[in-house]
């Protein structure tokens, strides 16, 4: 199962820890807009609570792209405060795992 694969799987149940599971120990996930910084265990702290969110919702996912060191991806995504967005993410990887992420993302309403 690829990358882009586990992590639809783990958005579509829910599952945090199953999401969380595909995170490198030594990851550094990056907002582009903002150009925050979050180690794993400070992004698990922020989407603990969005992934069981009802209201924060993966509509829909494609894979761009995915081979072993690289998965780009583009989802649409509607937020508890009745926001949606476009989403354009990178993850770079290592040892099957996400050692970077930075995301971009478009507002849509």
């Amino acid at each position: 199962m690829t990358i882009f694969e586990k992590l639809s799987a783990a958005m579509a149940k829910k599952d945090f820890y199953a999401y969380m599971e595909l995170i490198h120990e030594d990851a550094v996930i990056v907002f582009h807009k903002s150009g925050s910084k979050f180690s794993k265990a400070q992004w698990g702290e922020m989407c603990e609570g969005m992934i069981a969110n009802e209201k924060f919702v993966q509509e829909s996912t494609r894979c761009v792209y995915e081979n072993d060191d690289i998965l780009v991806k583009h989802d649409f995504m509607s937020y508890p405060d009745a926001t949606k967005e476009a989403v354009m993410s990178v993850h770079m990887l290592k040892d099957g795992k996400i050692i970077k992420m930075e995301t971009g993302a478009t507002l849509l309403s």
